[in-house]
């Protein structure tokens, strides 16, 4: 009987293999259970075979057929599945038990199946059955099959996981048992199955899960948060020389998850569960752990404490991720307006709040495991069926039914664990039980109402006014911030407070007027007049120090504080700074063109630096985001790139980094001083998409310089192009069919970007490649452009070659002349090159005539230079302009005979022509459109725009 099941089961030929989805095969299957009730060596794979194959008929008949789930629930087949598992067969059986189980429920659709497979409580057994868990493999499919089930919670379904009559939740409390599992992936899958469960709207388990379980879950889960964060201070401690990154990393990318799972829990809005969760985070993680160590580095004390860089960098990642504002508002007062008395006990206070200060605000170790917790809570409701504890007694029954065991001590203690998220705050009037954390906001409410009374001004008004009253209120956690700002020596607490200023100043759910108490706006502030003078001279030093030629301001330091700076002095109305600021931060902005003019060359590298830096910062602006996900910044600041540290989060190392970090200053400080100042960017970046030639645009070419070619790519492609060179690029085209004389581009690149190489065997080839723009500095070069160029003879060869050779070095020449420009120096004439050349007064007055700053000028500016045209036997392109002076001809000029031999007739020609434009009235136009948009440039236009394409 054995042989003949294997096959059949095992998908053997014939018809009853071609029936194995069918009710009459489940009735079989059914027939080799009740045959063989008992697990066995002999029967153990059958019986494995059996429950899958059993498994694959209810997946099928959940979507075929409905009476196999009839027989399914009429046999009761569930309990073989229960019995197998409980006779302690074996590992295998119990992995494939479990493997089919989530099988099963993952593909069940049908809400009527899904309710026949939950029927008669079988599957709660299987939950609180007694696996072996230190097998992996049984932990993995325990868990999975765990969320598997919670995906299919709701209002109906929870009904059968949650029995209300005998208070007990499998589903729920067995899960979060593994909450501190040392393999992540169950941890996170204990995160998934709470999260499932808060979602279901179910009043009776809701109050089951906030009476029963959420203070030891909440108190054991902060109280492992805490352990991991020790842990994290440890390992940033003894790694100085950054040799343990990767458990580091690990550290963190925990606490964000932590943090993450936190916040997903609050947004469910559940809001007694947030009450206790609120309550808990504060006053034994946040207040007593990160905030404590703000200003408390003595190690020796009785309270843990993590170092300065690890506090500021927590409690950065925790306002940008949580935005619960109960949460947010009640940490934010205590660092901006609180000081030390929140940990401690006054003598004056009342016994019972001094009783719960001295034991909540404490990050202690639960006096109970979990799993402990929940027994006894379980047990307790046992007893107490015909009393169910609701939120307002529940404290009452802990305090009774500890009061009945222990002696006052140990009441003050568990009150600290498992009765922590209720504060007592007994009167003759009220005995209800009131949220700790509600009273400390209302206390700290009135304190800093109080101040504001006696002392209208802020903290930083009252202490730049001179004779200024000094207020008593002590803010020891502020002051800790504005002290780090001042780092003439490094940055290392900068970056973290700058951090946590934006971080706070960004946040949705903290309330404004506790950032507009220091002054700090808001991301979305309403209009005001007064900004925090402090706070933004401390950045303008900042700043100050990072233009210095010894600074050890980092990049990240640096934009973050600009980007501060920006939110601190604007306002709905304009910008708000003092002219005194403006003026500090234009010195700042002098020092960094100092700074940059040290490190000016005219090497070809320079100019790349300077451009891929540009383009580096803007496609890659800052996301304080991502820099509080890297660990890295929490260890000292190091030099070397051997860390693989990106280069902005760390130390410049040699002469060529030091070039790139001070481009970057200068960049950073030259945008904030034309933002503050409200004028626009003219000069950067140095090649503009819109003034660049592109591909489909249509060009008239005649009387221009074209050399026929054959284009022969790199996969194999040939085609016929005209080749053509302009100032800064170089153009494949193709006649226009529509009109004579004009030409579609194909193809165009920069000329800067170009590598030109003869080809050996053949005297009438080019190897040409043109990189893409690189989009950082330590990427690979990309070519959009490798092919060969074969031309009619090696006179066509050579001379293309020089005017792409010659192309090159005027593109490259004019943007370092630009950049001569920008830093203030002088700007050396540039020689006549590929017949382009100056008049002596313009050289050194203009920027090159095809960009920016004369097309902005009006035709009425005496100062604008007129251009005309080269001759065209040295003009290598079809349409370069020469600046001229207005009253003497360029020596390279000569005269025209008429304006009528205007066209050559010869695209590929490579004659020289002798005829030469010296003025408007004689010269031919030069027209360009782009796809229905035509783009003129004539010079009879030229004269009136300064030369400038319009």
């Amino acid at each position: 009987m054995f042989g003949r099941s294997r096959s059949w089961v095992g998908g053997g030929h014939g018809k009853a293999a071609r029936s194995i989805h069918s009710l009459d095969h489940l009735k079989y299957m059914y027939h080799i259970l009740t045959k063989n009730t008992t697990v066995t060596d002999h029967n153990r794979n059958l019986l494995v075979e059996t429950i899958r194959s059993i498994t694959e008929i209810l997946i099928w008949g959940d979507q075929n057929d409905s009476s196999v789930f009839d027989f399914f629930l009429e046999k009761n087949m569930f309990v073989f599945f229960l019995n197998i598992l409980r006779q302690k067969s074996g590992r295998y059986v119990c992995v494939q038990l479990l493997q089919t189980l989530n099988i099963l429920f993952e593909n069940i659709s049908h809400e009527t199946s899904l309710y026949y497979l939950l029927s008669n409580n079988y599957v709660n057994s299987i939950i609180v059955h007694k696996f072996d868990f230190s097998d992996e493999e049984i932990m993995a499919y325990y868990i999975s099959f765990l969320k598997t089930l919670s995906l299919k919670l709701n209002n109906h379904t929870v009904h059968f996981f949650y029995n209300e009559h005998t208070n007990d939740f499998a589903l729920y409390t067995e899960a979060i048992k593994f909450f501190n599992h040392p393999e992540s992936m169950v941890r996170i899958a204990v995160r998934t199955i709470t999260l499932n469960v808060y979602k279901v709207d179910n009043q009776p388990m809701l109050h089951y899960i906030r009476d029963k379980t959420a203070v030891p879950y909440f108190s054991n889960l902060v109280w492992f948060i805490g352990s991991h964060v020790i842990e994290l201070d440890n390992c940033v401690q003894t790694d100085e020389e950054h040799r343990n990154r990767g458990k580091l990393s690990d550290l963190v990318a925990e606490h964000l998850d932590h943090l993450h799972y936190l916040n997903d829990i609050l947004i469910i809005n559940c809001e007694f569960l947030n009450d206790v969760l609120t309550d808990h985070l504060l006053n034994r993680l946040f207040l007593p752990l990160y905030v404590y160590s703000l200003v408390n580095q003595d190690k020796g004390g009785e309270r843990p404490k993590i170092s300065l860089q690890v506090s500021l960098y927590l409690l950065s990642q925790v306002f940008l991720i949580i935005h619960y504002a109960p949460l947010v508002n009640s940490l934010a007062e205590v660092i901006l307006n609180g000081d030390l008395s929140v940990f401690s006990s006054k003598v004056e206070q009342d016994i019972q709040k001094n009783s719960a200060k001295s034991s909540i605000r404490c990050f202690i170790k639960p006096t109970e495991t979990l799993e402990r917790s929940l027994e006894i809570n379980k047990q307790k409701g046992k007893k107490r069926m015909q009393k169910r504890p609701n939120y307002k007694n529940v404290g009452e029954e802990d305090e009774e039914e500890r009061g009945s065991e222990d002696n006052q001590d140990d009441l003050d203690k568990s009150k600290g664990t498992e009765a922590s998220s209720k504060g007592i705050r007994t009167s003759s009037e009220n005995e209800e039980i009131e949220m700790v954390i509600m009273e400390r906001c209302k206390l700290s409410e009135l304190s800093i109402s109080a101040v504001t009374e006696q002392n209208t001004t802020d903290e930083e008004k009252s202490a730049a006014a001179s004779g200024s009253e000094i207020t008593n209120w002590n803010r020891p956690f502020l002051d800790m911030v504005y002290n780090a700002l001042d780092c003439p020596e490094d940055d290392y607490y900068a970056l973290f407070v700058l951090c946590l200023l934006y971080a706070m100043s960004h946040n949705k759910g903290l309330d404004s007027v506790k950032l507009e108490r220091i002054q700090l706006p808001a991301q979305h502030a309403e209009e005001r007049n007064s900004y925090n003078h402090v706070l933004a001279e401390r950045l303008i030093r900042i700043m100050n120090y990072a233009a210095q030629p010894d600074g050890k301001i980092r990049l990240a330091t640096l934009e973050l504080g600009c980007l501060l700076l920006k939110q601190l002095v604007f306002s709905k109305n304009g910008r708000i700074i003092k002219s005194v600021h403006l003026h500090c931060l234009e010195g700042a902005r002098e020092e960094s063109v100092h700074l940059l003019r040290r490190f000016y060359k005219g090497e070809e590298i320079f100019l790349d630096m300077f451009e891929d830096e540009y383009r580096s910062m803007t496609m890659k602006p800052m996301n304080v985001e991502y820099l509080m996900m890297d660990a890295s910044i929490l260890l000292p600041p190091t030099g070397t790139p051997l860390t693989g540290i990106d280069f902005v989060k760390r130390l410049p190392c040699g002469d060529v980094e030091r070039t790139r970090r001070a481009i970057r200053v200068f960049f950073m400080l030259r945008s904030l001083s034309l933002h503050l100042q409200g004028e626009p960017e003219t000069q950067l970046p140095l090649t503009r998409e819109g003034d660049l030639i592109k591909a489909d645009d249509v060009l008239d070419l005649n009387n221009s310089d074209l050399i026929a070619c054959t284009v022969i790519t790199k996969d194999g492609g040939q085609v016929q192009r005209f080749l053509a060179v302009d100032i800064y690029q170089m153009s494949l085209v193709e006649p226009d069919i529509a009109r004579l004389g004009w030409g579609v581009v194909k193809f165009a690149g920069l000329l800067q970007d170009m590598q030109v190489t003869g080809v050996e065997d053949d005297s009438r080839a080019l190897n040409i490649i043109i990189h893409k723009p690189a989009s950082s500095p330590h990427s690979k070069p990309f070519p959009i452009l490798q092919a060969t160029f074969i031309f009619a003879d090696h006179i066509r060869c050579i001379i293309a070659k020089q005017r792409l050779a010659k192309g090159r070095i005027q593109a490259r020449r004019t943007k370092m002349q630009r950049i001569a420009a920008l830093l203030d120096l002088p700007v050396q004439p540039s020689t006549e090159v590929m017949g382009f050349g100056h008049s002596s007064g313009a050289a050194a007055q203009h920027l090159p005539f095809r960009f920016y700053d004369q097309s902005r000028r009006g035709s009425s500016d005496p100062t604008v230079q007129r251009s005309v045209f080269a001759s065209v036997d040295k003009v290598p392109g079809f349409a370069v302009a020469q600046c001229i002076n207005q009253h003497s001809a360029s020596p390279l000029s000569s005269p025209s005979p008429s304006s009528g031999s205007g066209s050559t007739g010869r695209c590929d020609s490579v004659t020289a022509s002798s005829t030469s434009t010296p003025s408007a009235a004689q010269s031919p136009a030069v027209r360009s459109g782009r796809k229905g948009r035509r783009r003129v440039f004539s010079l009879s236009e030229a004269d009136s725009h300064g030369g400038h394409w319009v």
